[in-house]
């Protein structure tokens, strides 16, 4: 590291995408829980007039991990309101309470 460049930055990843998982998953509920060595992120497909919501997937990480996936999703939405305009945010989420006994976390 003479010149002060992590030795891993020009290392390239292969990543898979089968065509399953390419299809995605339609939600528009995330719940977030966490504990001291993790995170974890319910994706929800809650649909009008029906009183029960299914978790379509559930993604764990590190806390090092969701910081960047923070990072990542607030650069992205910047780039994103520059080229198509400010995303308006509302407060139409759901009006029952989200509280299912754990740790509060934001969607």
């Amino acid at each position: 590291m003479e010149d002060g460049k992590n030795p891993n930055q020009n290392q390239q990843i292969n990543v898979e995408l089968s065509e399953e998982v390419a299809e995605g998953i339609y939600s528009n509920l995330a719940m977030i829980a966490h504990s001291n060595s993790e995170f974890v992120i319910d994706f929800i497909r809650l649909m009008p007039g029906v009183p029960k919501a299914k978790v379509k997937s559930r993604i764990i990480m590190t806390p090092d991990h969701a910081k960047r996936l923070l990072t990542a999703l607030k650069d992205n939405i910047a780039k994103y309101e520059e080229a198509f305009g400010k995303i308006p945010t509302g407060h139409e989420g759901p009006g029952f309470p989200m509280n299912f006994g754990g740790t509060f976390g934001e969607a």
